[in-house]
């Protein structure tokens, strides 16, 4: 038994009473646009599970080409092949057996009467009246076919169920090749399976390999390290080799660079060559024995005689001042020779050219006489 709720009933409050004046012709294709938009309806409800929401509206009127684009069948079979390719081309949810699911629930509220039918118009009515472009569609198909349908006989509805369920609607008569691309699909599906179980018997192998691998791995490991121990071995040698090595560079380098001094004591030059520091040293050699020897004696007497003249008294500082003089004046050429012959080498201690502090006490002393 089919109960309408009081917003059901207020809404048949609502429409005007009205007689439809149709013929024959008119009235076969009113129950066939009847079928189409149940089929619409049945289709929302099966795949939302009766829940609303704001894709209602556009599934019922995208999949019934009567509110779509106001179609006319003139046969049921017209009706399930439209409704058939619509669903497998528009809605989210893509699939034969929901046309075939919607076209049982179809033939099963035809079945319920026409009191089951108002109610799903009833539906219809209030989901488009809550959308912004469907409701025109209630001035024009719904409200109508509420009002339509309370005047109709049961025993039409009951025939109109009858020939619904006697019609059958295959794959092929759609016209999209669904068979065709199934083949395909299966075969695929196969191809991918056999494809799997060569994987899961390749994944068994792997572990023996992998067993061999890790044997090869450590024994490639053990070579690596005799490898290494050589190298490091090697490496050792060789850094012992270069420390010697370096360590000779360094004293023949000391050598080379150290400050060569002659037999008197006097420091050469660090850069000169080695040829000419030969011949320097064999020509100093010659003159060592003779000239410097004598020019320190000398300067020691001046030197002791400088002493004697601080110790003694003023008349006998000036008489050996004198003689220093003297003597000075007879020993000048020799130093002066020396001179020139250190000048030229660089090697040798020059005489300074300054007066002597001697000769200053010298002649203060005569300037008092």
């Amino acid at each position: 038994i089919v109960v309408f709720s009081e917003e059901e009933r207020e809404q048949m409050r609502k429409f005007t009473n009205k007689s439809y004046l149709l013929d024959k012709r008119n009235r076969h294709r009113v129950y066939l646009g009847l079928i189409d938009i149940l089929l619409a309806y049945c289709y929302e409800i099966c795949v939302n599970e009766g829940d609303k929401n704001v894709e209602s509206s556009w599934n019922i009127r995208k999949l019934s080409a009567t509110l779509c684009w106001l179609e006319s069948f003139t046969s049921i079979h017209d009706v399930l092949v439209s409704f058939g390719r619509r669903v497998l081309c528009y809605p989210l949810h893509r699939h034969f057996g929901l046309v075939t699911r919607a076209f049982s629930d179809a033939v099963m509220i035809l079945q319920l009467g026409k009191a089951a039918v108002l109610k799903c118009l009833l539906d219809i009515h209030k989901i488009f009246r809550e959308n912004d472009p469907a409701y025109i569609l209630n001035d024009l198909f719904i409200t109508d076919y509420c009002i339509w349908i309370q005047k109709t006989k049961s025993k039409k509805l009951a025939a109109l169920s009858d020939s619904l369920q006697k019609a059958t609607l295959a794959k092929s008569h759609i016209g999209f090749e669904l068979e065709e691309l199934e083949a395909a699909a299966v075969l695929v599906q196969e191809e991918e399976n056999m494809l799997k179980a060569a994987g899961t018997v390749s994944e068994q192998q792997l572990p023996s390999s992998e067993s061999e691998t890790s044997d090869s791995e450590e024994s490639s490991t053990t070579s690596s390290s005799e490898t290494e121990g050589s190298d490091s071995d090697e490496q050792e040698s060789s850094t012992s080799e270069d420390e010697k090595i370096n360590s000779l560079q360094d004293t023949l380098q000391e050598e080379r660079t150290a400050p060569l001094t002659d037999c008197n004591g006097l420091r050469q030059g660090a850069n000169a060559p080695a040829t000419e520091v030969s011949d320097e040293k064999s020509g100093f050699s010659l003159q060592s024995t003779s000239v410097p020897g004598k020019l320190i004696e000398e300067l020691e007497k001046q030197m002791q005689t400088a002493i004697r003249l601080s110790e003694q008294p003023e008349g006998l500082a000036t008489t050996a001042s004198c003689i220093l003089k003297e003597q000075g004046e007879n020993s000048v050429a020799e130093p002066d020779r020396c001179s020139k012959d250190t000048t030229e080498k660089g090697n040798f201690l020059e005489i300074s050219s300054k007066t002597n502090s001697l000769l200053f006490l010298c002649s203060r002393d005569e300037d008092k006489d």
